[in-house]
């Protein structure tokens, strides 16, 4: 899949595309370009994407691009052949259902460590929401001819704590000690949350991600998911992504190394996802980013500094596109200078210097090469997409 050229062209391998990857750079430095370059390479080759549009950038991908100066420009700098427009099948959705498919998520699916993050319970707290699921969840099993209890709304969820708290004595033998001061916080989150309007996520009607595994006369179909409005809330759009990634996990069968990945997963503004996490939370995004390659999913994380990405996580993301850097105190001069270091690069190579002066639609790459390798970091130049630009 041709990316980039300095010369000679540069392409990302499908191979090796569930090896993952990192798009990073200074805001208007050209990320947005290389995500919808890469998503367009693979819905031509029939991998379907999912992508956050957080801004409204991703709109017009299913229709053929503009011919304007500029790209007209770039096209003949670079000496593209057969280089064309062209529009790619896409598919939008919407957590408010208002500029696509309604997608949300039952609370039990999002797991006790990820909704603790998300109504900000303490450790203590969390450990007794988990309490809280398992004991639903054995009811649900044990009972199963006579009733079903699922935990999918914040309605749910307070209804089952004042069961529990309500049968505690009956309980604790089995389960151990219920803090009911724990249980009656978790209540008073979940009421905070609702009053919020952060209970947008949830419904007893939960998303299927395959849903997401779509093609159309052969091309992967590119899901957009319409966040601009969530985004407002950075807390909530972090962790409704990590769910799905989640998700994908859970219900994709091993498959171990493929030609081409199932699906390719774009995570913006990566950041958020580190940002406040406790430790147990990032140990858990660093398991699951290793663990998931072999379901045949790739993750891409796009963020302006890489540096606030967990090192257990960024030292997995193999495939690298490093857009420019603007580094004016020595903190981030030394953030520069150590991400630099990560990739292989040739002797007497300043690519320190080479990151701040990167000019917007350039880029330093790395991607592996057939045997799994990183190739020798090389300055080159994004191609232009082929979809429109809004």
């Amino acid at each position: 899949m041709l990316i980039a050229k300095n010369g000679k062209e540069l392409h990302l391998l499908p191979e090796m595309s569930n090896r993952h990857g990192l798009i990073a750079g200074s805001s208007g430095s050209g990320k947005t370009i290389t995500l919808r370059v890469m998503a367009e390479n693979f819905s031509k080759i029939g991998v379907p994407v999912f992508m956050a549009d957080i801004k409204g950038d991703l709109t017009g991908m299913n229709t053929p691009g503009n011919v304007t100066p500029a790209i007209q420009e770039r096209v003949a700098s670079m000496k593209l052949k057969d280089f064309s427009f062209e529009g790619f099948p896409t598919h939008n959705w919407d957590v408010f259902g208002e500029e696509g498919d309604e997608l949300k998520v039952s609370m039990q699916k999002l797991t006790p460590l990820l909704l603790g993050r998300l109504l900000n319970l303490s450790d203590v707290q969390t450990e007794s929401l988990a309490q809280i699921f398992k004991i639903t969840q054995d009811y649900s099993e044990k009972y199963a001819e006579r009733s079903t209890l699922e935990i999918n709304t914040i309605e749910d969820l307070t209804t089952t704590v004042s069961q529990i708290i309500n049968f505690s004595g009956d309980l604790e033998a089995r389960y151990g000690k219920i803090s009911k001061q724990s249980y009656t916080s978790i209540q008073r989150s979940t009421l905070m949350l609702e009053q919020n309007g952060k209970d947008v996520l949830f419904s007893s009607k939960p998303f299927d991600i395959r849903r997401f595994m779509q093609t159309e006369n052969g091309r992967g179909v590119i899901n957009i998911f319409k966040a601009q409005k969530l985004y407002d809330t950075p807390t909530v759009y972090s962790t409704f992504l990590l769910w799905m990634i989640a998700e994908l996990y859970r219900v994709l069968p091993e498959c171990g190394d493929l030609p081409k990945p199932k699906m390719v997963f774009f995570f913006d503004e990566a950041h958020l996802l580190f940002d406040g996490a406790p430790k147990i939370l990032v140990d858990n995004i660093a398991r699951l980013v290793r663990l998931i390659r072999s379901k045949g999913v790739g993750i891409i994380f796009c963020t302006q500094t890489p540096s606030s990405i967990s090192n257990n996580v960024l030292s997995q993301l193999s495939n690298r596109v490093i857009h420019s850097m603007r580094a004016y105190t020595p903190k981030e001069q030394k953030a520069v200078r150590t991400l630099a270091q990560t990739f292989r690069q040739k002797e007497k190579s300043n690519l320190e210097d080479t990151i701040m002066s990167l000019k917007i639609g350039e880029a330093i790459i790395s991607f592996l090469d057939s045997d799994g390798a990183p190739c020798f970091a090389k300055k080159a130049l994004i191609i232009p997409p082929k979809s429109r630009i809004a």
